[in-house]
């Protein structure tokens, strides 16, 4: 495992999937597939984004999501990894963690957003994603808990969070201008070591 995450992007992986670096304009026509796709956006974590919707429908507005990635990434706010499914080699969907530091209950979080498209968001794809990422996480993030959001019409999504051990919390998430979300799915270290 990498000891700084923020030094080198690790390449994680099972028998379906890799979690690896956005590989910027070689990577931009298959995330364009994945940001254009009106079926799986809903599905995207925005909040606290600062009115981003992930919703990209030309080449300049993905690419441009593509930089404020690696920008972010350079300044260690978050890793977003792309997600290439190994079968055919193409990537459909990204998966982004940092550990969270704030005043509510999401504190020394591992906070992760999964895109997919949507053909992929399946019980049994995004548990093959996740369980890819999950076990690495105190280590890659000292985070004690993680969490995910997961909108009540995620119906696959929340099957697959609950078989890998998350459960809606009851508490809020305060973003930076004080907004409040909810629909937090969160596991802790104890159920994923």
């Amino acid at each position: 495992m990498i000891k700084n995450v923020y030094s080198e992007i690790p390449v994680l992986e099972n028998d379906r999937f890799i979690l690896r670096a956005i590989r910027g304009e070689k990577d931009a026509d298959d995330l364009l597939k994945v940001y254009s796709d009106e079926k799986a956006v809903p599905f995207f974590n925005s909040d606290n984004c600062n009115g981003d919707d992930f919703h990209y429908d030309t080449m300049e507005r993905m690419r441009k999501a593509i930089g404020f990635w690696d920008y972010s990434y350079r300044q260690q706010f978050f890793v977003r990894w792309a997600i290439e499914d190994k079968e055919n080699a193409v990537v459909i969907g990204t998966i982004e963690l940092f550990n969270r530091s704030a005043g509510d209950y999401f504190s020394n979080c591992g906070l992760l957003r999964l895109d997919l498209r949507s053909d992929y968001e399946t019980k049994d794809h995004i548990e093959s994603i996740l369980s890819i990422i999950i076990p690495g996480a105190e280590e890659l993030f000292a985070c004690d808990k993680i969490a995910t959001k997961a909108i009540a019409d995620a119906g696959e999504r929340i099957l697959a969070l609950e078989s890998l051990g998350f459960r809606l919390s009851k508490e809020t998430l305060i973003g930076h201008d004080g907004a409040k979300y909810n629909s937090y799915y969160v596991t802790e270290r104890k159920a994923w070591n």
